[in-house]
């Protein structure tokens, strides 16, 4: 099948589903009209920051929010003993301009991810699976699976093909975009194609790996996927508005998502598109709320053994300064989590150790802006003023 300049950059966007950035450049589609800003800080907590700060960060995340043609932004950042900026920014809604609040649900994409391996290391830790195991131990039909183990999946280091690459599952899904997918489809994509690299040999990132990963969670527990992240990780972390959704529905309230990975290259409305194909790689729902508290379980490892924590964290160079992958995650700048793209929607949530801080981002597109992922602008806008030792400044390349 030939590929379009549309089917390429989707090929890039679903892959990643996000990987921090930056981009490769999108198509010359432009994005949906921004109109004119409307800060929400009703709901922003007491003892915020300073007046000065506060205004600096308004006005930074207007400046990206304007050159990228984001639509709506909505940041949180906590940082104890120095205060806490809570904002919501221009429109949930670009038909209606209704404006964006701080309490919308979003798609996280790829954050998902953080979830899935967290699942499997808490299988570690009952002593149900270890992470050298190979994969084939659980699952049949993977290519070279008796060579491929599940800390090399999870550290995105299979040398699987992934699947939102082949040509076909782009045309498949893009021709239908509210279409159910399953885990066993979507890998199918990607087992016809030769692997890309030994196991262990190299850093690919490929939702390949999680969906994997999400299957041998079923078989190990007996659960459906989306029932044992709810008994195991989202009901002891407290997360009541986070949740892996069966098909494209989407809790209210929420926001209009804006995408340009369409088969035409033109902009449209992406926020009923079902995320069954990205499943455990990048198909689940949170707010604000929830991934300010998920960001430091994730990052300090409340639900883990410090020993397996300790192995999540043992980040490899990706092969761009700045950002190393671990088991799930990654460390840009010193910060610790995950971003998300998924299209119509980005987000990023990170902690900072050092400072023990976090960082919430969620906005309603995922549309590059000179070939750079807009939730990355962002949060490198933010972390230059608030952390100037800390950016968050470098991202993986899309393959």
């Amino acid at each position: 099948m030939r590929r379009t300049p549309a089917r390429r950059v989707l090929s890039a966007t679903l892959l990643v589903a996000s990987v921090l950035a930056p981009m490769a450049a999108a198509p010359a589609t432009a994005a949906p009209a921004v109109p004119p800003s409307r800060t929400v800080a009703a709901d922003c907590p007491p003892h915020g920051f300073d007046r000065e700060l506060t205004a600096r960060l308004d006005k930074a995340i207007e400046k990206v929010r304007r050159q990228a043609g984001i639509p709506g932004v909505v940041a949180g950042l906590w940082m104890p003993g120095k205060g806490s900026y809570v904002r919501a920014t221009g429109v949930a809604d670009t038909a209606t301009r209704e404006p964006m609040t701080t309490g919308v649900y979003t798609r996280i994409g790829s954050e998902t991810k953080t979830f899935t391996v967290t699942a499997l290391l808490e299988l570690v830790d009952d002593g149900r699976v270890g992470l050298d195991d190979p994969i084939s131990r659980y699952i049949h039909g993977v290519p070279r699976g008796s060579r491929i183990t599940l800390r090399h999946l999870a550290e995105m280091r299979s040398g699987l093909f992934p699947y939102t690459a082949d040509a076909t599952f782009q045309h498949d899904l893009l021709s239908d975009p509210r279409r159910s997918f399953t885990p066993r489809q979507v890998l199918a994509y990607g087992f016809k194609h030769k692997n890309t690299s030994a196991p262990g040999k190299k850093f690919e990132y490929s939702n390949t790996n999680l969906v994997l990963l999400g299957l041998v969670v079923e078989k190990v527990s007996g659960l459906r996927l989306a029932d044992f992240l709810d008994r195991r990780v989202l009901r002891p972390a407290r997360l009541s508005h986070t949740l892996l959704p069966r098909g494209f529905e989407f809790p209210l309230p929420h926001s209009r998502g804006y995408t340009n990975q369409t088969l035409t290259g033109e902009v449209t409305d992406s926020t009923d598109w079902n995320p069954s194909w990205a499943w455990a790689a990048g198909g689940m729902i949170s707010d604000l709320h929830d991934l300010r508290r998920w960001a430091k379980i994730v990052a300090t490892g409340t639900l883990l053994r410090p020993e397996t924590q300790a192995q999540r964290l043992k980040t490899l160079p990706t092969g761009i300064p700045g950002t190393s992958y671990g088991l799930g995650i990654f460390d840009s700048g010193g910060w610790i989590g995950h971003n998300g793209s998924i299209p119509g929607y980005q987000t990023v949530t990170v902690y900072l150790p050092s400072k023990k801080a976090t960082l919430v981002l969620m906005i309603n597109t995922d549309i590059a802006y000179q070939g750079q992922e807009p939730s990355s602008l962002l949060a490198r806008a933010i972390t230059e003023i608030v952390t100037p030792d800390n950016v968050y400044d470098r991202a993986l390349p899309r393959p």
